[in-house]
């Protein structure tokens, strides 16, 4: 009898707790692909399904899409819940402790943050506060389209020897439209990170302060500056006349006019569903030849928070909780945000073949090269913005607006504002 009662007093109160979310309502934003955009909207109307609560969802590409969310912070009208990029958590904390973002150890008891690796929830734990779920680590990685180095009567680039060659291939027997690689300002700023890191060994910044000296950045300047003068990326120019937000929106990516990328492994879906037919897509390697090291950072590809704003935190943590822990959940989100950190969902996704392959060896590949360490302000918005530093650099160099040194020395005193050093 008293375990009867037990189990009906159990099923009371779940009861109760069901009605009570059905009650609630929540908001959600997040940025992505459109393969992104209807993994998520079906995850969310499961939890819809199986909780009665309602979810306003708002979402879009990344262009813009950072600038908006500032808005939103700084105004304290952000959505409940969040897809936040890692470097947020310190841009919308204040020096004094205070933080956009709600401490996530405050609904321990909802999330259940025994799934993710404790060197990852240490990265999104500023002054003790855990202020975001991270959803999975990603790095920077080559993808190529195989079918056009076939057509221009190449193997896919092995080596950066490979690469720089097949640039005047390219024009020769595709056209002076068709690149072995696309790069924009970001991009260009990442990958010139990874070769100077291949070839010195050291991080980029240090203890808060730029760890690479003049000449060596213009070393690294160069480096980009030969990749445009050996028709192995366009130019600034000829990317911003192809009119597109985006690479993965860009027609000549569709096409197959360029050949080649320097992505997140966590963003591989997106551009392989947006080549057109007959197209052969696939993970690339790092160059060993470049140096001695193996350069490049990974990071928290994205992560999820409560807004401090949110009227029902509980409510907006069984969100989290489910999107990232729960089987069905697991099933609808597999790896659109990469491969998930989740122990539960990771172990569902491999059992069930639901993991996207490409993403997985990319991840893989990252995962096991890279061994610099990220600054949380490398993706501050005003390096990294349109109208940001890194742009004005390496657009500027483009352009020939800039000098190389000129360039250094604009990227330099930009990092340095930035840090405050």
């Amino acid at each position: 009898m008293k375990k009867l009662i037990a189990c009906l007093l159990t099923v009371a109160l779940a009861l109760t707790a069901v009605a009570a979310m059905a009650e609630g309502t929540l908001t959600f934003s997040w940025w992505g692909g459109d393969a992104r955009h209807e993994a998520t909207q079906a995850a969310v109307d499961a939890f819809k399904e199986a909780t009665g609560v309602e979810v306003t969802c708002t979402y879009s590409a990344w262009s813009g899409w950072e600038d908006k969310m500032s808005q939103y912070f700084a105004s304290d009208s952000a959505f409940d819940v969040n897809q936040v990029n890692w470097n947020w958590l310190f841009s919308f904390t204040n020096a004094d402790g205070s933080s956009k973002f709600y401490d996530l150890n405050e609904v321990a008891d909802v999330i259940d943050l025994s799934q993710f690796d404790a060197g990852a929830l240490a990265q999104c734990t500023v002054d003790g506060k855990l202020l975001a779920i991270p959803v999975s680590m990603t790095g920077r990685i080559f993808y190529w389209n195989k079918t056009t180095f076939e057509k221009a009567g190449l193997e896919t680039p092995k080596t950066l020897a490979d690469l720089m060659a097949a640039g005047p291939i390219f024009a020769e027997k595709l056209g002076d439209d068709c690149y072995p690689l696309a790069l924009g300002s970001y991009d260009k700023m990442i990958l010139m990170v990874h070769y100077l890191e291949c070839k010195y060994g050291k991080d980029w910044v240090v203890d808060g302060k730029l760890n690479y000296t003049k000449d060596e950045i213009i070393e690294g300047f160069a480096f980009i500056q030969s990749l445009e003068d050996a028709h192995v990326i366009p130019s600034s120019e000829t990317l911003t006349g192809d009119g597109a937000d985006s690479l993965d929106k860009n027609p000549k990516w569709m096409e197959g006019k360029y050949a080649g990328i320097w992505e997140w492994d966590s963003s591989a879906s997106k551009f392989e569903k947006a080549l057109n037919e007959g197209q052969e897509f696939i993970v690339g390697d790092y160059f060993t030849d470049i140096g001695e090291y193996q350069g490049g950072f990974t990071k928290v590809s994205m992560a999820m928070c409560i807004a401090n704003t949110a009227a029902d935190k509980k409510l907006a943590a069984s969100l989290i909780e489910y999107l990232l822990n729960s089987e069905e959940g697991a099933r609808l989100m597999n790896s659109q945000r990469g491969i998930p950190l989740s122990k539960k969902a990771n172990e569902l996704c491999l059992a069930e073949g639901l993991l996207n392959a490409k993403v997985a060896e990319a991840n893989s590949k990252v995962m096991a090269w890279c061994k610099n360490a990220l600054d949380p302000q490398f993706e501050a918005a005003a390096l990294k913005n349109s109208d940001g530093v890194y742009a004005d650099a390496f657009e500027g160099l483009s352009y020939g607006d800039y000098s190389i040194e000129e360039a250094a020395d604009a990227l330099i005193e930009g990092i340095n504002e930035v840090l405050g050093a």
